[in-house]
């Protein structure tokens, strides 16, 4: 290798490592934090663990974690479930205006959350009379999330044989059976990574619940509340409880996709 590449390749080594710390950085400051008793940095520094045992009889963050994981299950399960729904149906079969359908699926991509979740309210109240609530609060993230949902699925089915489902139709099976037993087994690492990364964006949702709950807790507008009456420790010990749930997630879906369980990408590439 030539002096000018290694200059090249160490420069750009370089780069991503000061990338990779700009990105990381504030978030194990923030777990640091969440450890020690003073966070004006004192060397050598005090650990604790008393921020973590306030946090755990606050009952607005029990209320509040609880929220956000009934937001993140629905919102993830009834997004897994169309999108696999909807995937199926425009890879499966002739659809009319397939391009036009896909864009509709795709359209919460480009919406603000806050129109998203402002939209929501006032559909409604205004047109069904009904206050925001929870279900409210799940199907309207579950709008949200559906694209990204979608985006996960479509990228799997693009490698799935459909002539598989056609044999077991030939053999007897009904469209039903054939789903379970010969689509559903093959497809299933993608509806699971689907549904993670639905939970994942719909667990740290504030814009979408916060319109559609008000005063009902969730995570995000705990901080968001905490925040306005100045940092509490507590709010570290929060932080590094949500990074942690977020962080677990990310790395189920990164084994998946390690070991092939889910694959990404076009056949052939």
């Amino acid at each position: 290798m030539r002096a000018a590449e290694r200059t090249l390749v160490t420069g750009q080594s370089v780069m991503l490592v000061l990338l990779y710390v700009f990105l990381y950085f504030p978030i194990f400051y923030v777990t640091y934090l969440s450890f020690v008793d003073n966070s004006v940095w004192p060397f050598p520094p005090e650990f604790t663990l008393e921020w973590y045992e306030r946090l755990g009889i606050m009952s607005d963050f029990h209320e509040g974690l609880l929220n956000s994981l009934t937001i993140g299950l629905g919102s993830g399960a009834i997004a897994a479930l169309f999108a696999t729904v909807a995937a199926i149906g425009m890879l499966k079969y002739r659809v009319h205006r397939r391009g036009l359908m896909i864009g509709l699926y795709l359209a919460p991509l480009f919406v603000a959350q806050v129109l998203i979740g402002v939209s929501t309210l006032m559909f409604n109240r205004n047109v069904l009379g009904l206050p925001g609530n929870m279900t409210s609060a799940i199907l309207a993230n579950a709008t949200y999330c559906l694209s990204f949902a979608f985006l996960v699925l479509m990228a799997q089915l693009v490698r799935y044989d459909w002539r598989l489902d056609e044999v077991a139709m030939v053999f007897g099976a009904h469209p039903m059976r054939c789903f379970f037993e010969v689509t559903l087994p093959n497809i299933w690492p993608a509806v699971l990574g689907a549904f993670l990364v639905s939970f994942l964006l719909a667990f740290n949702n504030f814009e979408i619940s916060f319109y559609n709950l008000g005063a009902v807790p969730t995570l995000p507008t705990i901080a968001w509340g905490t925040l306005r009456h100045g940092i509490e420790p507590e709010l570290y010990a929060m932080a590094s409880v949500v990074n942690a749930l977020v962080f677990t997630g990310f790395v189920v879906l990164y084994v998946l996709i390690r070991t092939g369980a889910v694959r990404l990408g076009v056949p052939g590439r």
